[in-house]
């Protein structure tokens, strides 16, 4: 069985009292982690209950009074005797934003049960959880975000994962590690090309990956348009597709809205529909001298390349294609994501053009900067001088295609 980078993090926060609130896009391989957690805690003897609210009787019933959850668990919990609990009850529950008042649902069992119930939920998009969930359940719940598989995990699910453990093992032994480059750059392209979905990566079939694919798209982006309310599906989904075009680039409402035939305000609004269903992240800019530095507008990555492929009906070798240098800079995106927080996560541009693609601050004036190039002789330190001496405690590097310092994120 295999684990995904989240599944530790989720382990050892069941031992807290507050909510464990899973999220991510549709497919990405929440249910399988909530199976996991259920698993554990069978086998190690923990009373634990799997609900799912796709469940239209189950659903129906909690609807109309919060207090059945008891009647289908056909568990109850005792209220706290003498500082003292009864064991302790584990609730996970799949797909949780199709409660109609999920915040009222969470809070009356941790009002009630703070300490004989601990509920693990996941679900769909912070879309819908942010629109029903009308208190922010402040001090009584941690959100984990679950994203699709990291080029890591990507290559577990391909039982490839010898391969990262050898070159970080032999990083200092260039002849040595150049032996599984190959290999590597091969499923480094297979990855560009159909991204990180779990049920795309362990299908071999080329032409079914696409297939599946194009069922994303056809059959769950449509789901989140539909659920969020767009009206206008034909524009919703043209800026979908000017968005997947222009990756690593600036999100300029007015240019998208003129394109298409929206205002600035609705632009915002379905841009901000797609985040909210993990489709896309905004990257915002880094910047200490005000003045010279601030760009207001993000740039734009799509949370997996595959579906953004899919989008534009793209599956060529990334070798060959025009758009080889936007598809690495993506990447290379999702696998700092992984590594730190999206706050910390900046790129750098002056009024006059200049541009580091990403600045990490790790801490308070310290980090470090990325510039990404498919090629690394593409690469010219002289264009970067401004930044170098502006930001000294951000030493900048170059990350290509063909170098093993991409593969260990």
């Amino acid at each position: 069985m295999e684990y995904r980078y989240l599944y530790k993090s989720l382990e050892n926060h069941l031992s807290h009292k507050n909510y464990t609130i899973i999220t991510g896009a549709r497919q990405v391989g929440k249910s399988s982690l909530l199976k996991q957690l259920f698993f554990y805690l069978k086998n190690n003897k923990e009373e634990v209950v799997l609900l799912n609210l796709e469940n239209k009787e189950l659903l129906v019933s909690l609807n109309k009074d919060v207090k059945s959850i008891f009647t289908h668990v056909q568990l109850v919990p005792q209220k706290i005797i003498n500082g003292k609990t009864s064991q302790r009850i584990y609730l996970l529950i799949d797909e949780i934003q199709y409660l109609d008042n999920p915040t009222n649902f969470l809070k009356f069992l941790y009002d009630e049960y703070e300490y004989n119930v601990k509920v693990v939920v996941t679900g769909s998009s912070a879309f819908y959880i942010d629109a029903k969930f009308k208190d922010s359940l402040a001090g009584r719940k941690r959100v984990f975000q679950l994203y699709p598989l990291s080029f890591n995990e990507f290559l577990v699910f391909k039982r490839q994962e010898k391969i990262n453990k050898e070159i970080a093992y032999h990083a200092s032994e260039p002849s040595y590690v150049s032996q599984y480059l190959t290999s590597t750059e091969s499923l480094l392209r297979e990855y560009l090309t159909y991204g990180g979905y779990p049920a795309i990566v362990l299908e071999n079939d080329w032409e079914e990956k696409k297939h599946l694919l194009n069922e994303l798209k056809n059959s769950y982006l449509r789901r989140d348009i539909l659920e969020s309310g767009v009206d206008k599906e034909n524009k919703f989904l043209m800026l979908v597709k000017l968005l997947a075009d222009q990756i690593g680039n600036l999100v300029n409402k007015n240019e998208l809205g003129n394109t298409i035939g929206l205002d600035n305000k609705t632009v915002e609004h379905y841009v901000y529909i797609l985040e909210k269903c993990f489709h896309v992240d905004l990257l915002k800019p880094f910047y200490r001298n005000l003045r010279k530095e601030l760009t207001k507008m993000p740039k734009v990555y799509f949370n997996d390349l595959g579906l953004r492929n899919s989008i534009l009906g793209r599956f060529e070798n990334p070798i060959n294609r025009i758009d080889k240098g936007a598809l690495l800079e993506n990447f290379i995106y999702n696998q700092l994501r992984i590594k730190h927080d999206s706050y910390l996560l900046k790129y750098w541009r002056t009024a006059d053009g200049n541009e580091v693609d990403f600045v990490v601050e790790e801490s308070f004036d310290n980090g470090y900067a990325l510039e990404v190039k498919w090629d690394k002789s593409q690469f010219k330190p002289k264009k970067y001088k401004k930044f170098v001496s502006s930001y000294p405690n951000f030493p900048l590097s170059c990350v290509d295609f063909y170098t093993s310092e991409i593969l260990l994120y």
